[in-house]
């Protein structure tokens, strides 16, 4: 991080060669940069941005950063400075992040993807604090922005959903009754499945074994099963569809050993190996609203992995 110190015309213009061309006009068409004072090009303010959004750094240290590399500047210029920044930061996200396959995704729904980080204080050995955070997946707007202590889990009960919001989550959210939660409030799931966390039932209500569900004798690489999903003890029951997406061989044998490699007790059960062997997404949106097609990109290979 001393590298914006020490060597700022080599570690920041390797950043600035990872940014649109247009990177400095963009922030005179967005407002960001009106005209030269402290700050007396895009390239600077781009700086600060790095320093703050990027390292992390608060307003006085940034100052102190600025001052030390440019002339003197408050930390209240800085904020000042930051705030008209939004848009145009937005509008470099969407240059670098293209999402054109997103703008065919069906029209009517709010996609919000949810995810969480921890959080660790300044020379701390553990997690402090989580953060929970819900994003607009077409807008990059956050949704939402919660911060819990190290003892609040992931769930989707964290969140406010309505009718026409499609949370859009990882493995960790694969509890029925935060998936219950956010199915009681009208919202729609597409959710990373763990299933050794869930109960899994078919159609018609029997008890669903996964395993031989997918090692029955087919060719397809795409298997979608319906399915009712319940907590251990039958509560929080959701009603949708497992789309199945079958790894090749190279990219299933990577699983497994992966698979292996975390496994901290002992060896992995014959269950374990054949399901690292598939990409599992639960959806309660039907087959006809959203093709398995878009379950994979929106779990597997787009954003949450």
């Amino acid at each position: 991080m001393q590298l914006l110190l020490t060597d700022p015309d080599t570690l920041f213009e390797e950043l600035l060669q990872d940014l649109p061309p247009e990177t400095a006009h963009m922030a005179r068409e967005f407002k960001a940069f009106v005209r030269a004072k402290k700050v007396k090009t895009p390239e600077q303010l781009l700086r600060v941005v790095f320093l703050y959004c990027g390292l992390d750094k608060p307003l006085r240290e940034v100052a102190g950063t600025f001052t030390a590399l440019y002339e003197s500047i408050t930390d209240q210029s800085v904020a000042e400075g930051l705030r008209a920044c939004g848009p145009w930061v937005q509008a470099m996200l969407r240059r670098m992040l293209p999402l054109s396959s997103v703008g065919t995704l069906p029209t009517g729904f709010r996609f919000v993807v949810i995810d969480a980080s921890s959080i660790q204080a300044p020379g701390a050995t553990g997690t402090d604090h989580r953060l929970h955070i819900a994003m607009d997946l077409v807008s990059l707007q956050f949704v939402a922005v919660l911060v819990s202590d190290v003892h609040t889990g992931e769930t989707l009960k964290h969140f406010t959903l309505a009718p026409g919001d499609v949370a859009v989550a990882d493995r960790g959210y694969a509890h029925c009754q935060g998936m219950r939660a956010a199915v009681q409030q009208g919202a729609d799931l597409i959710v990373r499945l763990n299933p050794f966390s869930v109960g899994l039932r078919d159609a018609v209500g029997a008890p669903l074994e996964l395993c031989a569900a997918l090692k029955r004798p087919h060719t397809e690489t795409l298997r979608t099963l319906a399915v009712a999903l319940c907590a251990t003890g039958g509560q929080h029951e959701v009603r949708g569809w497992v789309h199945a997406y079958r790894l090749n061989a190279e990219q299933a044998n990577r699983a497994r050993q992966k698979c292996r490699q975390g496994h901290k007790k002992g060896t992995p059960t014959a269950e374990s190996l054949l399901l690292a062997g598939w990409v599992l997404v639960f959806t309660t949106l039907a087959p006809a609203v959203l093709s398995p097609f878009w379950g994979r990109f929106l779990i597997h290979d787009g954003t949450m992995c």
